[in-house]
């Protein structure tokens, strides 16, 4: 887990290369909007989208957020609720150009400049048939139906499960879901303020109806970069709920 000091390193770093994705027209005071009664029953036209449970974002991995794995019981919980369940994976190749190692003088949560706009340098991590990138066994969703794996484009890095960061380049999962009629999407997993968003937010770019589980995601909430990614997803229409509500 890095210090304090490097992830506001990290935070800072982020919030320029993110800006042009998560900025919105609406203003900076809305408050996020809520979806808390009446319950939710998940039909038919529903996906449960579950981000990046992954080792080396769980305690002891090489980018954990604090209490991930906390959002495992109530993941499971909650995938026994949805017929469909969507995985996805950081999935990256030895010396991605995301990566810190593979910039010369480089070290992580510096910045640099590639062909897509800036980008953040990271510990390695995820990196193909390592440990860390493996989906924790504790994860138990053996009805999902599809993993995608993204930020295997060794030039390109990836947050958000239907768009890599060069903002072009389309992982399918928005045409796979169109193309299976599903409406309403819900994502949990790691991390809030990132892939979570992220995937949010280009979720209701794409047309759906989206929810965040708050209590089946965590964040790394630093620089009020947890506030941040709620008002934004909710300046976007992503509706904020607990499992609580999901029937």
């Amino acid at each position: 887990m890095p210090d304090e000091e490097s992830s506001l390193t990290r935070r800072e770093a982020f919030q320029t290369a993110a800006a042009g994705v998560l900025a919105v027209a609406a203003p900076a005071t809305a408050t996020p909007a809520r979806a808390q009664a009446p319950s939710i029953k998940p039909a038919d036209d529903d996906i449960f989208v579950v981000v990046d449970v992954q080792y080396d974002f769980l305690p002891g991995g090489a980018l954990a957020v604090k209490d991930g794995d906390q959002v495992i019981a109530p993941i499971n919980a909650l995938a026994k609720r949805f017929a469909h369940v969507v995985l996805t994976q950081d999935w990256h190749t030895p010396g991605h150009i995301s990566f810190a190692s593979a910039h010369g003088g480089k070290k992580p949560f510096d910045m640099t400049r590639l062909e897509y706009g800036d980008q953040v340098l990271w510990p390695d991590h995820c990196v193909q048939g390592s440990r860390g990138a493996m989906i924790s066994d504790e994860v138990q969703i053996p009805h999902a139906q599809l993993v995608i794996r993204k930020g295997y484009n060794r030039t390109i890095d990836s947050y958000s499960a239907f768009k890599e960061a060069d903002r072009k380049t389309k992982t399918g999962l928005e045409g796979y879901l169109k193309e299976r009629g599903f409406k309403r999407v819900f994502v949990a997993g790691l991390a809030t303020d990132f892939c979570v968003a992220w995937t949010a937010l280009d979720a209701r770019e794409a047309g759906f109806e989206t929810f965040v589980i708050e209590d089946g995601s965590r964040g790394i909430n630093t620089m009020g970069s947890l506030d941040a990614a709620w008002r934004n997803m909710g300046q976007a229409g992503v509706r904020r709920i607990t499992s609580a509500v999901i029937a």
